[in-house]
């Protein structure tokens, strides 16, 4: 069980607060002036370092009154925190290495494969309206659109004079680096732009920042969006035929 930081900040309350006879708090402090470590104090009596924390506190520096409490919980709290990142960072590295390792076993040069995942693609984050020409892709995230365009120009070779991009942006993105940025990395050149449009938000307002804006990549193909979509609507019903969830 991964405890949070609360749970934990409330078990050491528990146990610092633990109600232990003068005779075993005598031999504790016996054994502590023997130089004996909070670790071994804890094997011999079995009382949580967090306790002896606490009563040791003095030896240490800590006057464990009220406002010694608040310092030393304050300490614990920060301790806690980076321990607790440090769990999460090192389970989502372990992750990371794994899933890079399981996905090089994927079909990744197929066609069919590509197409698919494209297809997923359009479908979640694509425009999809009866009425609508072409196609068009929206997101914020470069390695998304980066993604998607690799991935259509691969599996369709669409006319790139036929492709546009169209920026909404805040006030804290700078025009010229942000349609530079979006060029070379499309590798659409910004003559295929069309006006950016400045997107109104408070500069008082917290907000989560993105990071270049809100880019929408179109094609003037309507039958790849149509492909992409019977290809989306295809593996949905095959999928679900075989009852996997």
């Amino acid at each position: 069980m991964i405890l949070n930081l609360d749970d934990i900040i409330i078990e050491y309350i528990i146990n610092t607060m633990k109600i232990y006879p003068t005779i075993i708090k005598e031999k504790a402090f016996k054994l502590r002036r023997s130089k004996k470590s909070y670790k071994e104090i804890k094997d011999i009596m079995g009382i949580p370092k967090s306790t002896l924390s606490a009563w040791f506190g003095k030896e240490l520096g800590v006057d464990f009154n009220s406002k010694g409490w608040l310092e030393h919980l304050a300490d614990i709290r920060v301790l806690a925190v980076r321990a607790i990142k440090k769990k999460k960072f090192d389970g989502l590295e372990k992750i990371r290495i794994n899933m890079e390792k399981e996905v090089l076993s994927y079909p990744l040069k197929d066609i069919s494969f590509q197409k698919s995942l494209l297809a997923m693609l359009y479908w979640s984050e694509g425009s999809k309206h009866a009425k609508m020409g072409g196609l068009k892709f929206t997101n914020t995230d470069p390695k998304m659109i980066d993604l998607f365009v690799r991935l259509l120009r691969t599996c369709y070779q669409p006319d790139e004079k036929k492709f546009y991009i169209y920026l909404q942006l805040h006030y804290y993105h700078p025009i010229r680096k942000t349609r530079k940025f979006w060029s070379e990395l499309t590798g659409i050149p910004e003559s295929q732009f069309y006006a950016t449009t400045m997107k109104k938000r408070s500069r008082k307002k917290r907000f989560r920042q993105n990071y270049m804006g809100i880019c929408s990549i179109g094609h003037a193909s309507s039958a790849i969006r149509k492909e992409m979509m019977a290809i989306a609507y295809a593996i949905q019903k095959n999928i679900g035929n075989y009852h996997v969830l």
